[in-house]
């Protein structure tokens, strides 16, 4: 009975294994979209590439130009294969494939067909890189697929939904920015380091979904409710870090935002250090930036504002202990994004406005940004405090004054962007 490759009860022909061609010369032939995703990953592996054909991408061009690949601009010909230990078919021309597979096979070099996959002698596995493991599916040359599945098991990976036979973390801590609300929103890293903690010090902003993806074995402190009163709440998570580390366990300080935009992570970086703990730094998404993103407001736009400034509220501009310099941000025409700012809003706005800012600049108000129970506000500097009491608007809560607070999700008929 004939094979036939595309019955699904028939095994797959195709012979799963990782080659190492570094330094070896690898052959492309096609310059476009296709050849151009692959020539990434053969850059990377070390391979020697070498591409022909008559036209190519400018991210192509550009690989040439930086040494990365060489470049032949010509059709090609038989005899393009020579010395190669791979070669790829990646033309829109059916012919040109063909011509290349049936060189290769005379040479017996392995050879991709971009075009149609089971007419090569090689398929494209979907790759990603997971902690030192490369993954590889193959789905008989159905690339849809075979991306669908290697993509669910590397998230599978990340989020620790499947486990792996990973030696167990060193002991130390992980600072680890947890994103604005959403646990989407979470870096890779920051979730993949996550999954694998012992101990777990959470802020009062930080995913609460996260946290309940942990297993039952993982403790989880809540700094919130760390004792001895605000005085001496840092001094007590920096103990709970240097204690839980020393104790032999890898502990994840996960807090909301990045750790270092008003985070106090540093404080907590420098008493680890101090104390002969080891430290990483994952960096998180920061709200000041987010989360007027997500409202559709960007923080800067090109011919509008060419600076902004993240600023604490967390002290009034009066307070002795205050850094900021009202007059000199009044003074900017750019955007200024106040975090920690709703239970002194009347404060910021009179002082933005007695250092001489417009009544009229446009402000956003948006409370719990990236969660489902979003609230965006419009105003301007002159009525935004009254109407932040009026609407009932709690923290945590992001302010943003200056143009681009204006613009809505909408665009107006020239293609600029919507003013409310």
């Amino acid at each position: 009975m004939p094979y036939h490759p595309e019955d699904s009860h028939a095994g797959d022909p195709n012979y799963l294994v990782g080659l190492d061609l570094a330094g070896r010369r690898v052959v492309v032939v096609g310059g476009g979209t296709v050849a151009q995703r692959r020539l990434g990953l053969l850059i990377a592996s070390g391979a020697q590439v070498h591409v022909v054909s008559r036209e190519v991408t400018p991210a192509v061009e550009g690989m040439a130009t930086a040494g990365q690949i060489t470049l032949d601009l010509r059709d090609y010909a038989d005899g393009d294969l020579d010395g190669a230990w791979y070669a790829m078919a990646c033309t829109d021309e059916p012919e040109t494939n063909a011509a290349v597979v049936a060189e290769a096979t005379r040479r017996r070099i392995f050879c991709v067909r971009a075009d149609n996959a089971r007419l090569g002698t090689a398929v494209t596995p979907a790759t990603a890189r997971y902690e030192g493991l490369t993954l590889g599916v193959l789905a008989s040359g159905r690339h849809r697929r075979s991306a669908a599945v290697r993509t669910a098991l590397l998230e599978a990976l990340q989020s620790g939904v499947v486990a792996e036979d990973a030696e167990p973390m060193a002991a130390g801590v992980a600072l680890i920015g947890g994103g604005p609300g959403d646990p989407d929103l979470i870096t890779v890293r920051g979730r993949r380091l996550l999954a694998r903690a012992n101990l777990v010090v959470a802020d009062r902003l930080a995913p609460p979904e996260l946290l309940a993806e942990l297993s039952p074995e993982v403790e989880v402190i809540d700094a919130a409710k760390i004792p001895y009163g605000r005085a001496m709440a840092q001094d007590a998570i920096n103990t709970a870090l240097i204690e839980g580390a020393k104790a032999g366990k890898f502990v994840v300080r996960l807090k909301g935002g990045d750790p270092y935009v008003f985070g106090r992570g540093y404080e907590e970086l420098e008493a680890c250090v101090a104390a002969g703990v080891p430290v990483t730094v994952v960096p998180g998404v920061t709200s000041a930036i987010s989360v007027p993103a997500l409202a559709g407001i960007p923080v800067t736009h090109r011919g509008v504002t060419h600076e902004f400034v993240v600023v604490s509220g967390h002290v009034a501009p009066d307070h002795p202990d205050s850094l900021v310099d009202w007059p000199a941000l009044a003074r900017l025409r750019g955007t200024i994004v106040l975090l920690m700012a709703v239970e002194r809003i009347e404060q910021f706005a009179a002082a933005l406005l007695a250092g001489g800012r417009p009544a009229q600049t446009p402000v956003t108000v948006i409370q719990e940004g990236s969660l489902r129970t979003q609230r965006v506000l419009r105003a301007d500097l002159a009525t935004v405090a009254e109407r932040v009491r009026a609407g009932g608007i709690r923290p945590p809560a992001i302010v943003v004054i200056g143009p681009t607070a204006g613009f809505t999700a909408a665009t107006a008929e020239d293609g600029a962007p919507g003013r409310a």
